[in-house]
């Protein structure tokens, strides 16, 4: 195996940590999946289980081929991406597979496959904007400029995954402005429009509310917040269920197969599986760890990225790990009843479907910058290089 290992190339470590990832979720999705399997296939948790593991072989190839490509080609290619990701999430929103009053799913043809657009969505939306920055990092950023070149785009994907996953558009927004803001766009042009976008907003939830089909998950919203902290246990039933599970898992493991939450725990295989993963192996291995397997993913990055001699490859480096390490965190904070629930997946860990490829692809996007950091000819290091930007 440590052959296979140095062949790879790239970041090693984001290597190793994806794969520990994979592993996990293989584990744990096998171990919380009977009830699920109950309902479906009669009892068989193999249908799911080979289902899942294909997901993630296919995911790893995903990666290992995005690694291999120069990351400049990424720089290129978003600009063709963002109009038709827009074009996919308007005819998600018109078409697409409406599950719990949210239309976020189309079908892919001859394949047959159901994706989310809005995960597509988070990487381009992140590579173009670093490629936008990385282009005109040596120019001085009028507020019409930020509005027209970075907002626009910003705004256009944002607003369309807005109405059925709010949780999503605000996670990429926030990932958003912090690209923008290592990539020395004026603090004042960034206050000015979110403070545009909070008014916006503002007014957008004042017409929903006389206009109930706008925002079809308003309610939804509004019951998540409004639930968020109180005794009720109907409306924190996903919360009260997560926390008995982690109570229950203590500080030590008690070993794969004994969470008993699969039984009563709402998707402890996907948007709760950090609540099981706690219960079987304990909040120091299972909680501590996982999170520790995240950190270290944004820590490689973040160090690819201070190596790294174009800004626009310093900046999906960050935007990419930073999109990923913060959904889950929100994960393990909606297990923990930190935030309110959000129904956002841990990369790499819950069950999913497509969602696995696209996560695969920023980890892969990331080694290929990690790579190119491995080719390029060694410099002394008391010579400052200068910071380009994207060719």
């Amino acid at each position: 195996m440590t052959n296979y290992i140095h062949k790879l190339k790239g970041d090693r470590v984001i290597w190793m940590t994806a794969l520990f990832l994979g592993l996990i979720s293989l584990l744990a999705v096998y171990s919380s999946i009977s009830s699920l399997a109950f309902k479906r296939e009669g009892g068989s948790t193999l249908h799911f289980l080979v289902k899942h593991g294909l997901m993630l072989l296919s995911g790893g190839a995903i990666m290992y081929y995005a690694s291999t490509l120069r990351y400049s080609i990424y720089s290129k290619l978003s600009q063709l991406a963002v109009p038709i990701t827009a074009g996919l999430l308007l005819l998600t929103l018109l078409l697409g597979s409406n599950i719990n009053d949210a239309s976020r799913w189309i079908t892919i043809p001859i394949i047959n496959q159901s994706f989310q657009t809005s995960d597509l969505a988070k990487v381009v939306l992140i590579v173009y904007l670093a490629r936008v920055l990385g282009k005109h990092h040596d120019q001085e950023w009028t507020f019409r400029d930020v509005l027209l070149k970075l907002m626009v785009p910003v705004g256009l994907i944002c607003a369309l995954i807005l109405p059925a996953n709010f949780s999503t558009a605000a996670l990429l927004f926030l990932v958003c402005l912090i690209i923008m803001f290592i990539g020395q766009v004026p603090l004042k042009h960034m206050v000015m429009i979110v403070g545009a976008a909070v008014l916006l907003f503002s007014l957008l939830l004042v017409v929903a509310k006389s206009k109930p089909g706008l925002l079809p998950r308003l309610d939804t919203w509004i019951t998540r917040i409004e639930s968020f902290g109180t005794q009720d246990s109907d409306a924190n039933y996903q919360v009260e269920h997560a926390k008995i599970a982690i109570a229950t898992g203590g500080l030590l493991p008690n070993g794969p197969g004994s969470g008993a939450s699969r039984n009563w725990l709402p998707h402890p295989y996907s948007d709760m599986i950090y609540a099981f993963i706690v219960e079987e192996y304990g909040s120091i291995i299972g909680g501590l760890g996982l999170l520790m397997l995240y950190l270290i993913l944004l820590f490689r990055a973040v160090r690819i990225a201070a190596r790294c001699e174009k800004l626009f490859g310093s900046l999906v480096a960050v935007g990419l790990s930073l999109m990923l390490v913060l959904q889950a965190m929100i994960n393990m904070a909606v297990a923990v009843n930190l935030v309110p629930v959000t129904g956002q997946p841990l990369p790499l860990v819950s069950m999913g479907g497509t969602s696995v490829w696209f996560t695969c692809l920023a980890i892969g996007i990331v080694l290929s910058v990690s790579r190119s950091l491995d080719e390029q000819p060694s410099t002394p290091t008391d010579v400052k290089r200068p910071r380009t930007a994207v060719a």
